[in-house]
């Protein structure tokens, strides 16, 4: 969970990451400490839409976007209730001034103030299928369009889509699980001194929170300066033919259906190499991602009760030898 995370924060085009699990084994949490590892980012004073500075032609303020109004805000972390609506999530009219002042004004949704940082949806299982399909379509566009009561309105939503779900309170549609770029199953530590020393941090933490921030402050830059060098280093990673070739041919051993597979192998690849400060993707780049990239894509097949993340696990031994 932890390096499909990462990947994402270094290439956002990955499409989000879908994270199946045991309750209570910190899949929210982690979501959130990643965005607030992150540095500030530059945006427009006052702008509700996330902005950077030089933007303004694509805002729908751009009298906002003048000299001397940058300012800078935490990456966004916006949680996406069960029950929000869909006026709630892409915006609507603005009810107040419009029976107030007469105007007709578009009031901001969720995806607006999530521009440039994480939408996180817990129990996405749960969310109705049509908010789903709406959020996908917005994270792989990075564009949310507005249509409704006279109102035309298009402005920029570039998120990293989280989801989280416990598999027995139901099951995301076969269809709109394929659309997330990376998918992870957590499940409950079974190992005594794994499960001791979560005990040990999490009672340090509630005794004395700014000294467990100090203690683990020298790690988490590393962290951060591993994302950032990741990021810089993307755009001159190197995708050989044959390492494509091996990605393409793997998705047609384990049977995944549509293309996204190998989309997802490629940049997903490209983003653990930049993250591991290499300028060419390998097979073992290929190796470590694969799972994560393939295992909700595949069919499910009554002759074989071994599981999805099995099925890639054994192809792969079979091909990467």
């Amino acid at each position: 969970m932890k390096l499909a995370l990462l990947l994402a924060a270094v290439d956002a085009r990955i499409g989000g990451v879908m994270v199946f699990g045991d309750r209570g084994t910190g899949k929210s949490t982690a979501v959130r400490a990643l965005a607030g590892l992150l540095p500030p980012i530059p945006v427009v004073a006052g702008c509700r839409y996330n902005c950077n500075p030089g933007t303004g032609d694509r805002c729908p303020a751009p009298e906002l976007h003048k000299p001397g109004k940058a300012a800078t805000m935490p990456v966004p972390f916006v949680d996406l209730p069960l029950g929000a609506t869909e006026d709630r999530v892409i915006g609507a009219l603005d009810l107040e001034r419009a029976l107030g002042a007469g105007e007709k004004a578009f009031e901001p949704g969720l995806l607006a103030r999530a521009n440039r940082g994480f939408l996180y949806i817990d129990e996405i299982n749960l969310l109705e299928d049509h908010i789903v399909d709406l959020l996908l379509d917005v994270a792989a566009s990075g564009e949310n369009v507005v249509e409704r009561e006279g109102l035309s309105i298009r402005h920029a939503a570039r998120f990293v889509l989280v989801g989280s779900g416990n598999p027995e309170e139901g099951e995301l549609r076969p269809q709109l699980l394929d659309r997330f770029g990376l998918s992870v199953e957590v499940r409950t530590p079974q190992d005594l001194k794994q499960r001791v020393e979560i005990l040990k941090r999490c009672d340090a933490f509630e005794q004395d929170a700014p000294l467990f921030v100090e203690k683990w402050k020298s790690a988490e830059r590393k962290t951060l300066k591993r994302i950032a060098k990741g990021r810089d280093l993307l755009p001159s990673v190197e995708m050989p033919d044959a390492v494509l070739s091996r990605a393409s041919a793997l998705c047609m051993a384990v049977g995944a259906d549509g293309l996204r597979g190998e989309l997802t192998l490629m940049r997903a690849g490209r983003a653990l190499a930049a993250l591991d400060g290499d300028t060419v993707v390998t097979a073992d780049h290929l190796k470590r991602v694969a799972p994560m990239a393939l295992r909700h894509r595949l069919r499910r097949n009554v002759l074989d009760d071994t599981g999805s993340t099995a099925r890639i696990e054994r192809v792969l031994s079979e091909q990467f030898v």
